[in-house]
């Protein structure tokens, strides 16, 4: 079993850490860094999780998995760049950053994968993509997944189709949690009490996410099903389209595709 060492001990550090324990790895086979010592104190009492500092994580893990925001990645690479020991593994959860960025500042050779994740992951129904750098093997493709499989599910998807994947699932829940503030507010303009609205929408929006999930029917069919002719679905469905719902969610994504993009520029 390798060593795992997380740099950059944030929330979805903490999240990777927990969820790792939680899938039996041992203790004793992972370690962290974070700047902020009071921190590491902290994860150290909570999970018993060794911390360390960068370079000594560098030179003792065999698969790095770097969890820093992304301005600080190039200040980090610098200095790990000379430490790397031949053969390890870089995964990267900075959003944004492609393999070509780690690429410049590692060893030649250096393996480095892309994951992009979600806050999901905080209740372990995270959506994860994977892509493969290009010294990445399956092999070092199957470690990743091991790594996020106890977070949610996980996807591979060429490194091509990232800036697509932060559009829709990497920043996706923002869209649900904006949706569901709307409905809410909708609700009490209904006539109904804030609690109740919520409690409503969220119940209703998480057994449509399984109807989805298990059903295996399309959503088109699904929401059919729900729309009975000259019936109130159909109604509202109409202003949907009325309003440009449907365009202004393909608007969306495109420009969160595109600063995804803008993103990656700067970096390189």
């Amino acid at each position: 079993m390798q060593t795992v060492a997380v740099i950059g001990a944030g929330k979805i550090g903490e999240v990777l850490l927990s969820g790792l324990l939680r899938a039996g790895w041992p203790v004793d086979r992972l370690m962290a860094t974070d700047r902020r010592v009071e921190r590491a104190a902290e994860l150290t009492e909570r999970y018993g999780v060794r911390f360390v500092t960068n370079a000594d994580a560098a030179k003792l893990a065999d698969v790095l998995v770097i969890a820093v925001k992304p301005q600080e990645a190039t200040g980090l690479m610098e200095t790990l760049g000379s430490e790397l020991p031949p053969g390890t593994l870089v995964v990267s959860i900075c959003a944004g950053l492609p393999t070509e960025f780690f690429a410049k500042h590692l060893p030649a050779g250096t393996p480095v994968v892309r994951v992009m994740t979600n806050t999901p992951a905080l209740v372990d129904e995270a959506m994860t993509a994977i892509s493969a750098g290009s010294h990445a093997s399956a092999e070092h493709l199957a470690i990743a997944e091991d790594l996020f499989r106890p977070l949610g599910r996980t996807i591979r998807v060429p490194e091509s189709q990232q800036d697509a994947v932060t559009a829709l699932s990497g920043s996706g829940p923002a869209y649900f949690f904006y949706l569901v503030e709307a409905m809410t507010d909708a609700g009490i303009l209904l006539g109904l009490p804030r609690q109740v609205a919520y409690d409503l929408i969220v119940q209703t929006a998480i057994g449509s996410a399984v109807m989805l999930r298990d059903s295996g029917e399309h959503p088109v069919k699904l929401r059919e099903a729900v729309t009975s002719p000259a019936g109130t679905t159909i109604a509202a469905i109409r202003e949907l389209e009325n309003h440009g719902v449907r365009a202004a969610f393909l608007s969306a994504m495109e420009a969160a595709r595109n600063r995804s993009q803008e993103l990656a520029a700067q970096s390189i």
